[in-house]
């Protein structure tokens, strides 16, 4: 069975992380090339039974050229959302269709960088068509796509990306029509249609339903349109088993549920072969990345706190989201968890803490913390605040050697953008 492999073990033993923690001091990222190609190719075999599979990988989630790199060799593309994303994906060999540019609010010049790469125009708006025709000289690309917001047909949501209706994505199912008629009239010859209306979903039924609703749609605008749509973009959203005792996603079941849907409602529409997509980043490099981080105080009042060199800043999604994430003590992993502790970083927010009233074995002061299923909206969602400098990224390699592939930042860094000669006369 295809499934999204379970949270792994932290990759390397308490000497060898002891050893990268001199060589590379805390707070740092490492991810695992090994378990990431693994992961990838579990993910693509699972929807293989399908005419044309592409994993357009969520850039956001981890955007690094070494872990996209290692995504391009493995078939991946990229989905973009701004420029310095468009650029990464260019660096690294990805161009062409292998980048979905799905964005909102999309300054003009965006447009056209993905235009010159050659990328597929995801719109969020059908204004964006006529704003994006001006932006490129009065002539959009031969492909487009639209992203369809299904409003109170897809239920559920969460409070990552919210309910479809209360969410700020995407064109209503009349707006679509309109849109495909007017991109068929101003001369585009290629269609495709995007949804993307979960985060960090674990019900595999939720996917397979999505499906079902996009694929309405799409025999929807071939008879109302004359237009047959070429490929379907499911969106991301699968979630990861952050908690113990969670599920993951079983792919296999997904890409089954789909299938199914796919032979009732595509092909006796005559829309046989149909692409389908993905543009999952969480459940690709989410569980194979990990934040370390050394506790360096101890606080004893109304509760037992320790205090990391590592911050919210660092990883956002705990202070954010409420989000769990499991925290082992390296070398102490068979321990008794007989200690409860909130552990937390030195931000001025007291939301900025990675764990609450967590169980854990006694940590004493110089302990290295590892931070599980960091891989994916960890060091990306990083940020400056009270003047933190981001974590640096280590890559382990397939013949286990240790790579930096981003180095930390720098007090140089943080006043790069600050022009100071002006304070004189100020």
């Amino acid at each position: 069975m295809c499934y999204i492999l379970p949270m792994r073990k932290f990759p390397l033993n308490h000497d060898e992380l002891t050893a990268l923690a001199k060589k590379y001091p805390t707070p740092f990222y490492l991810y695992d090339e090994k378990a990431i190609r693994e992961n990838i190719r579990y993910f693509k075999k699972a929807f293989s039974i399908f005419p044309e599979f592409r994993e357009y990988f969520a850039v956001k989630a981890c955007p690094n050229p070494y872990i996209l790199k290692v995504l391009e060799s493995e078939g991946c593309g990229g989905d973009c959302s701004s420029l310095p994303e468009l650029m990464l994906c260019e660096k690294t060999n990805i161009t062409g269709q292998r980048i979905m540019f799905t964005s909102n609010d999309t300054p003009a010049e965006e447009f056209v960088y993905a235009a010159k790469l050659g990328a597929i125009l995801n719109f969020d708006d059908i204004t964006h068509i006529d704003f994006a025709k001006e932006a490129l000289g009065g002539t959009l690309p031969d492909t487009v796509c639209f992203r369809y917001n299904p409003g109170p047909l897809k239920e559920g949501g969460n409070a990552i990306i919210g309910k479809p209706e209360e969410a700020k994505y995407g064109l209503t199912r009349e707006q679509m029509i309109e849109g495909y008629k007017k991109c068929k009239a101003y001369g585009v010859k290629h269609f495709g249609l995007h949804t993307m209306v979960a985060s960090n979903e674990l019900n595999p039924d939720f996917f397979v339903d999505t499906a079902r609703i996009v694929f309405d749609l799409v025999v929807d605008v071939q008879k109302e349109c004359g237009v047959n749509i070429e490929f379907v973009d499911l969106g991301g959203g699968v979630g990861i088993p952050y908690k113990p005792g969670q599920k993951s996603v079983d792919l296999d079941y997904v890409a089954q549920g789909i299938r199914k849907l796919y032979d009732q409602k595509i092909v006796p529409a005559g829309l046989d072969p149909l692409a389908i997509c993905f543009e999952c980043g969480r459940p690709i490099t989410g569980p194979y990345g990990w934040l370390v981080t050394k506790a360096i105080h101890e606080k004893h009042i109304y509760r037992e706190y320790i205090g990391c060199d590592a911050s919210m800043a660092d990883l956002m999604r705990p202070g954010m989201y409420g989000a769990y994430h499991e925290v082992t003590v390296s070398g102490k992993e068979n321990a008794p968890l007989d200690h409860t502790y909130d552990v937390t970083g030195s931000l001025c927010e007291n939301c900025d803490k990675f764990a609450v009233e967590r169980k854990l074995p006694k940590i004493d002061m110089g302990d290295l913390l590892i931070i599980h299923d960091a891989g994916a909206h960890g060091r990306a969602m990083g940020f400056n605040y009270n003047g933190k400098l981001r974590a640096g990224e280590l890559l382990l390699r397939t013949d286990g050697s240790v790579v930096q592939i981003r180095r930390r930042e720098t007090i140089e860094d943080y006043f790069a953008t600050l022009d100071f000669t002006g304070l004189k006369d100020f």
